[in-house]
């Protein structure tokens, strides 16, 4: 247990280990205080709080050599804005722009938790910009290649329990919008056999799913076909041993599918996430319908989706207007 004002708090998780910090040991205590906040209050995975303490491990130390000694509490209150810059300048050199400003990101919200507990303070975070990143927008499949993508495992995969499983998990992720994440994560008393599905998203926030017929069907097909027991509160979704599935497993089975169907690298399982946002909206469904089935906390990361749906529409309007192929 460490400490900071004389009061006691949690270690680390595992996934972000107290010797990877360089940092004088009252700065490692407040990492830990704001990891355990991170993870109580904040409810952020465990894979969230590896990556924000993988990017302040970098920070630590990249200031332990710019300040000629592990940094500690009274230096994050010294920093200037040239000290932040020379790291985001070292950092650009070594990674993507996109990786450059999460790192900020992180850095900002750790002093802010600083702040808000009188350990530390910094104004110099205000007056720095992070790197303007490209606009992205998703990257869905058409309608047909995603029809291609769920009825393509049952050609590709030897065993027939194992095709219909595939199916079934492409499907699921399709025909409902999940992360791989959410999909893996459900138990076999979760099994999406009714007409809605309840999701454990992002942040822990549950949602409501619609659960199409075809999804249905699809998850009881593999259900009867499994070999192995599948308990309530285990896994939905078995590998070849009975284990739980990987979702290293299903990205590699999109791999082998995109291959063979000739579609393009961005045919991912996400890409089926995107699919299904791009095909509703297209369909007439309701923005805010789609935010929440997506289970988006912002309506902006929504409506990149209409960024989608406008170019597929400009597209045929070019190839359909009489004028425009004058």
């Amino acid at each position: 247990m460490g400490r900071v004002d004389g009061k006691p708090f949690p270690t680390l998780p595992d996934a972000v280990p107290v010797a990877r910090f360089s940092c004088a040991d009252d700065l490692r205590d407040a990492v830990a205080l704001w990891t355990a906040w991170l993870s109580g209050e904040r409810r952020a995975s465990s894979h969230t709080i590896a990556a924000y303490g993988r990017d302040l491990v970098g920070f630590f130390d990249f200031m332990t050599g710019h300040l000629g000694a592990p940094p500690a509490l009274v230096d994050i209150d010294a920093l200037t804005a040239a000290d932040y810059r020379a790291y985001l300048a070292f950092r650009a050199r070594e990674v993507e722009r996109a990786s450059v400003a999460r790192g900020l990101s992180v850095i900002r919200g750790f002093v802010r938790f600083l702040e808000r507990r009188g350990l530390a303070a910094n104004a110099a975070l205000a007056v720095l910009r992070a790197p303007k990143l490209p606009h992205s927008v998703p990257k869905p499949l058409s309608i047909a290649d995603a029809g291609d993508i769920i009825e393509a495992p049952a050609e590709l995969v030897a065993s027939a329990w194992q095709a219909k499983r595939d199916v079934a998990v492409l499907t699921l992720l399709y025909g409902c919008g999940l992360r791989i994440s959410e999909a893996l994560g459900l138990s076999r008393s979760e099994a999406p056999l009714g007409s809605q599905l309840t999701i454990t998203g992002k942040g822990q926030k549950d949602r409501f799913v619609p659960v199409l017929p075809a999804v249905r069907e699809a998850v009881a097909d593999y259900i009867a076909a499994c070999p192995y027991p599948l308990p309530r509160e285990g896994p939905l979704f078995v590998g070849a041993r009975g284990g739980p599935l990987s979702p290293r497993l299903v990205q590699q089975k999109m791999t082998t599918l995109r291959r063979a169907l000739g579609l393009p690298e961005t045919a991912t399982p996400h890409a089926l996430r995107h699919s299904f946002a791009t095909h509703l909206l297209g369909a007439g469904g309701d923005l805010r319908a789609i935010q929440e089935l997506l289970g988006h906390a912002s309506l902006s990361t929504t409506q990149r989706y209409t960024s989608v749906e406008t170019d597929r529409l400009l597209a045929i309007y070019d190839s359909a207007h009489p004028r425009a192929r004058a």
